[in-house]
């Protein structure tokens, strides 16, 4: 592809996604970046979050594990299923009762005001590790087959395309990405679909011919048995589970997006349609990988050692210029959906946690924008160096990193509401952040020595429900039996 190509592409994008800020957040102000004025269509919502949940990562990264595990990653996806179900059935019901604009106010009116900031602090550097990892793998591929070749440095991608995202989302937060992550979930999803379409015409198979070369090649098993391997159904389902709780439920960026609906009802329309979708579309893309391995071993393609390139390498140097156009418009679509809404959703943690905006009376409105500008553009800054950081260690499955990092970063959070919600105890507020520390460190050298002290069970993503259940045990020593005043007044 030529790079006034590729280049008119990305400006014809962004074009339209300025376009789409313009509108959206004209009169904008503090409540419409954080909640967008609660006036979000649930349906626009809904859409749009299966784009903020594939991301980049979907995009890539699970193709590619079909090579590794067949489609073992559907287990993970069922749990998901369930996960969203508990969200829209309780946690949902809790953050509107609430009238919550940061989720993590909850825990302080639970717990205390160090709890609330502790568990504030794990969401800021679960989602900025993730968010940037997400962003990373997208850059990286365009870096690798389309920049290079121009002579154009990673630093110099990277940092552009972090300002591309930090110019749209500047001013109107939530109220723009609501609908700008409508049009790049679109984009995306004609990416997959239409990628699929131009493979097999390449193959010259129809449908039912694809169908029976995938299931000869033995690459649609879903469902693993063996108890000790990291694919075992049990740990995947429930992986799955609470990691759509703890990556969703408890997360501010795609709890807000919720918070933005009209009503708890038109929320929970969301979440119960989005979350059947997802399903769908996530067999798509393992779909798309088990096409995409077909298509290389007939075609004598190699296999890249780190299989989320294997997209890229077959839709951008062997399916022609109009699979490359499509390859990388649905990349760019699956680009943005990954930092916009993470970007709006830091600032709007550490501006509400951090700050605390909600009890700054002497700051007037000015002083609040200017404010949350600042931290809105330092959060973009950290976003690039964490980029950087990816590109000089990158040596691993980007969804298994992303996986492995919330095991470790949301566990406390999972512990932390867990324990609010069903029990009735207080706790000493001080000593949280210890416990919060200590959980995921030790299920660091627990998971470095699963095999020698389990008989060779290998402890996958389940490290998330480990850690979590680490951290309600630590909050029952430090809990108190008194009721905190706190919690009744919440419950009344």
């Amino acid at each position: 592809m030529s790079a006034g190509l590729i280049l008119s592409v990305t400006f014809i994008y962004f074009l339209a996604l300025m376009v789409i800020a313009w509108y959206t957040s004209r009169g904008a102000d503090s409540h419409s970046f954080f909640i967008g004025n609660k006036k979000s269509k649930w349906y626009i919502v809904a859409y749009g979050m299966i784009g903020t949940s594939l991301s980049g990562v979907t995009f890539m990264s699970v193709p590619g594990e079909v090579g590794v595990k067949q489609f073992a990653y559907m287990q993970i996806v069922l749990g998901y299923l369930v996960g969203y179900f508990v969200i829209a059935l309780v946690l949902l019901p809790l953050y509107y009762r609430l009238n919550l604009t940061s989720i993590y106010s909850y825990l302080q009116q639970r717990f205390g005001n160090v709890t609330y900031k502790t568990g504030s602090s794990f969401f800021i550097l679960s989602r900025t590790l993730g968010a940037s990892i997400r962003v990373f793998l997208v850059v990286n591929v365009l870096q690798v087959f389309v920049l290079d070749a121009m002579g154009v440095p990673f630093a110099v991608t990277g940092a552009f395309i972090i300002l591309l995202i930090l110019v749209y989302t500047f001013k109107g937060g939530v109220k723009t990405i609501v609908w700008t992550d409508m049009i790049q979930t679109t984009c995306m999803l004609l990416a997959l679909i239409l990628s699929v379409v131009i493979i097999m015409q390449h193959l010259g198979y129809g449908p039912s011919e694809m169908i029976a070369a995938i299931r000869e090649k033995n690459m649609t098993q879903v469902f693993f048995w063996d108890w000790k391997d990291k694919t075992f159904f049990g740990k995947q389902f429930l992986s799955g589970m609470f990691i759509t709780i703890a990556m969703t439920g408890l997360d501010q960026e795609m709890m807000q997006k919720n918070l933005s609906c009209r009503s708890l009802k038109e929320a929970q329309k969301n979440m119960f349609t989005f979350s059947f979708i997802l399903v769908l579309v996530n067999l798509l893309f393992l779909t798309l990988g088990a096409v995409l391995f077909v298509f290389a071993e007939q075609s004598g393609i190699a296999i890249p050692a780190q299989t989320d390139q294997l997209f890229p390498a077959i839709a951008l140097n062997h399916l022609g210029e109009l699979a490359g156009l499509i390859f990388l418009v649905g990349l760019i679509s699956a680009l943005y959906p990954s930092a916009d809404g993470a970007l709006t959703a830091l600032t709007s943690a550490f501006c509400i946690d951090i700050l605390g905006f909600r009890e700054r009376n002497e700051w007037d409105e000015k002083k609040k924008t200017h404010v949350r500008y600042f931290v809105h553009i330092s959060f973009a800054v950290i976003f690039l160096l964490c980029i950087l950081y990816f590109k000089a260690n990158n040596n691993s499955s980007v969804i298994s990193t992303i996986l492995t990092i919330a095991g470790y970063t949301y566990g406390p959070l999972l512990g932390l509401y867990a324990f609010g919600m069903f029990t009735r105890k207080a706790i000493h507020d001080k000593w949280s952040p210890l416990i919060c520390i200590i959980s995921p460190v030790f299920c660091y050298f627990v998971n470095l020595h699963s095999t020698q002290w389990f008989n060779g069970y290998q402890i996958g993503f389940e490290v998330l429900v480990l850690n979590g259940l680490l951290t309600f045990l630590g909050l029952m020593l430090i809990s108190r039996k008194e009721h905190q005043q706190a919690e009744t007044r919440m419950e009344d």
